[in-house]
């Protein structure tokens, strides 16, 4: 990053920072946030571009069979076990130490976006939950009609996100149980503590509106866990930085998808292979994918992500998960 372009930082000043000397999180000239290295404003001039351009996979996506196999059982959900479950896209379902929450909760379509893989369960199951988890405000992670199923059915529910999002999930959910943070500060929560962490990407939820809510992931730690929910994001110097602060991770939550054609992706979306790489950085046991097979975002076909995962993992300790399938956490 050019340092000249940063003109500020910003945080929550009720929430601890704990990183001793962090500024805060940057912005520009214009108060829109800013990613550690390579600012990005996304030109309508590239998305266009690419939208004209012929697709190498158009041939391969016709073909590919994608029909992962659905975990319907949701015993898990009355269960006291301390579990992760992946329900497609970047929603989870975890449980530590009592504690239950969702991140990135979204149950059905996208405006003219079809689900490919459905919702593995009914969403109705999700009452008393704690926490959720909001990484930023793309559709395909922060959805009104899903957040309002679960505002009904969860009213002391507590929204975790960043920095600029109350308004919009406020008029979402109707709720004033809302806390919003900078990079590197930690939420008010019991029982387990909960960290908004950087991430390489961007925000959009109208015309005018870009970069004017933050985006990143979450650290998540309890019942001597800890666990790594990292967005929506592109490979970045964030990786490296997360295991100098918080030393190792037991599970890391990367995105695999999305990823094609790499110089219209790339600054946003990582590839399973730079993933891998992100997992190394991150000192982590074990790398559970997510953010590919459920909705078509990018050129590459569906069941390409993890292919390419298992290809290049060689004997790292992924874990990829069916929809639906719990995964015990130990």
């Amino acid at each position: 990053m050019d340092h000249t372009d940063i003109k500020g930082y910003r945080s929550n000043p009720q929430l601890k920072t704990i990183i001793h000397d962090w500024k805060g999180t940057p912005v520009d000239k214009n108060g829109r946030f800013m990613n550690l290295t390579h600012p990005y404003i996304p030109k309508l001039s590239d998305l266009l571009r690419w939208k004209l351009q012929s697709n190498p996979f158009k041939q391969e996506k016709k073909t590919a069979h994608w029909q992962p196999e659905i975990q319907t059982d949701h015993s898990w959900i009355n269960s006291n076990e301390d579990v992760i479950v992946w329900l497609g896209h970047c929603t989870f379902y975890i449980s530590i130490g009592g504690i239950r929450l969702l991140t990135d909760p979204v149950f059905g379509d996208i405006l003219t976006l079809k689900r490919q893989t459905p919702f593995p369960v009914d969403p109705v199951i999700f009452t008393n939950l704690n926490y959720i988890l909001l990484s930023h405000d793309h559709r395909d992670h922060m959805d009104k009609e899903s957040l309002q199923l679960l505002s009904r059915n969860n009213p002391g529910v507590k929204y975790l996100t960043g920095l600029g999002e109350e308004k919009l999930v406020h008029r979402f959910t109707n709720s004033n149980n809302i806390e919003t943070a900078g990079w590197y500060q930690q939420f008010n929560t019991t029982a387990i503590q909960i960290t908004f962490i950087p991430s390489r990407h961007w925000a959009k939820r109208s015309a005018f509106d870009t970069n004017q809510r933050l985006w990143g992931g979450f650290v998540v730690e309890g019942n001597n866990k800890r666990i790594l929910f990292g967005g929506d994001s592109g490979y970045d110097i964030h990786y490296k930085q997360l295991a100098e602060v918080f030393g190792s991770f037991d599970y890391a939550l990367l995105g695999i998808g999305a990823y094609q054609p790499t110089w219209f992706m790339n600054p946003s979306h990582q590839s399973p292979a730079e993933a891998l790489q992100a997992f190394e950085d991150l000192h982590a046991k074990y790398l559970i994918p997510m953010h590919y097979g459920t909705f078509d975002l990018a050129d590459e076909p569906l069941d390409m992500p993890a292919k390419e995962l298992m290809k290049a993992a060689a004997q790292k300790n992924v874990i990829i998960l069916k929809p639906g399938q719990p995964l015990s956490v130990n």
